[in-house]
Formats: structure tokens, C-alpha cells, sequence
């Protein structure tokens, strides 16, 4: 409970936890939202960090000049880039021997399933939208790398999904973040980019336990 309870501070009072990473590390900040960005797109087993929501708070920051929006921007994509790419590269040699991990705590086999359909709905577009879905977003490149997509179309969305994803939320902070009553409801923003973000995944989660909707929507 207390890691929970730590999740849902760190994402609703993103903008204390941010400025106070920020007083503390300086310039190393910029290391560390590479390595969370990285991390949530490039590792199936942390699909809960942050990404939309600190990618706007980053942004947002920027905006006061704690940070150069233009570095962070080429930094973070470059993170989101390379930790699809990682990602894609484990699923190309483990294969489907990850389908038959059993649910733990690090790794939950129905997120896995639920990206292979979210890709069998759309394609080799799935890698430019699943950037805007989390948990999809995590296990996208994943589903691609074992073997659903070459690695010459599949670098192409990547780039071009991982400059739209990093762009979009950071100047979004950047721009909007400052204005008077997002500061001043600035944990309620968060929340709602959370939800927005995760609202299709929640709809379609609700469309699959309709009553009669079959197994292979």
C-alpha cells in the first residue's frame, strides 16, 4: 500500500515532487527523466512510470527556466526512440516464450494481450498511437519486435511517433503549464491528463465484458 500510496502522490502533486528533483539534482535531472522516459517505453516490467503527465510537468518547468526546453526535448526523444527500439529488439529474441510468464508482480501477461489486439485493430500505426496509450504504449514495440513488423518500417513510426508523443506533451507544458488556473489547479490537470489518456483503454476494457461480446473483438 505504501508504494501505492507514493505512485499516486508522486502523479498528483507532480508539480511539488518535480521542482523539488529539479533544487536537488540541476543539471542530473535532465539524466533522470531520460532514464524514466527509457524505462517506461523500453521495459515491459514498468509500464506504470510516469510518461505523459512528467513530459508535461518537464515542459512546464522549462517554461520557468529551471531547464532548456529545446534540450529536454531532443534528450527525451531520443529516450523514447531508443527505449522502443530496445523494446522491440527483446521481443524479436524472446519470442512468444514471454506469453507463458504467469502474472507476478512485475509483469502482467493480459497488458501483453491487450496490445497484440490494440495492434491487430490498427497496424504499423499502432506504434505512432499507442505512444498517446499507456501500458499499450509500453508494450507496442514489444508485440512488433516478435514478429508482427520489419525493423525497417518499424524504426520509421518509432521516430515518428516518439518525436510527436515528446513534442506535443512538452510544449503543451511549456505553453499552457504557466497559465494562471492550470497553476493554480495544476494536480487536477495531472489527473486529468491521466485520464484522458487512459480513457481508450478503459473503453475498450468495458466494450470486451459487455455481455456477448466475443473473445476475438
Amino acid at each position: 500500500m505504501d508504494i501505492i500510496y507514493w505512485f499516486w502522490d508522486f502523479f498528483i502533486h507532480l508539480d511539488v515532487h518535480m521542482g523539488d528533483v529539479i533544487k536537488t539534482y540541476g543539471i542530473y535531472t535532465y539524466g533522470l527523466l531520460f532514464i524514466i522516459v527509457f524505462c517506461e517505453t523500453g521495459l515491459v516490467v514498468t509500464p506504470i512510470l510516469p510518461g505523459d503527465s512528467i513530459l508535461f510537468s518537464a515542459g512546464t518547468f522549462a517554461s520557468l527556466g529551471y531547464m532548456d526546453v529545446w534540450l529536454l526535448s531532443v534528450l527525451l526523444s531520443v529516450a523514447a526512440i531508443a527505449g522502443d527500439t530496445v523494446n522491440y529488439w527483446i521481443g524479436h529474441y524472446l519470442g512468444t516464450k514471454v506469453f507463458q510468464y504467469k502474472k507476478s508482480r512485475f509483469f502482467n501477461p493480459e497488458h501483453l494481450m491487450r496490445a497484440h489486439k490494440f495492434y491487430e485493430k490498427y497496424g504499423g500505426k499502432t506504434i505512432i498511437i499507442a505512444r498517446f496509450v499507456p501500458i499499450i504504449r509500453t508494450f507496442a514495440p514489444f508485440v512488433a519486435g516478435i514478429g508482427s513488423m520489419s525493423y525497417g518500417r518499424f524504426i520509421a513510426y518509432n521516430v515518428i511517433g516518439g518525436l510527436a508523443w515528446v513534442l506535443i506533451c512538452v510544449f503543451a507544458g511549456y505553453f499552457f503549464g504557466n497559465l494562471p488556473l492550470v497553476k493554480k489547479n495544476f494536480s487536477l490537470v495531472i489527473m486529468a491528463i491521466v485520464f484522458i489518456s487512459i480513457l481508450p483503454g478503459v473503453i475498450e476494457l468495458l466494450r470486451h465484458r459487455q455481455p456477448g461480446a466475443s473473445e476475438c473483438d
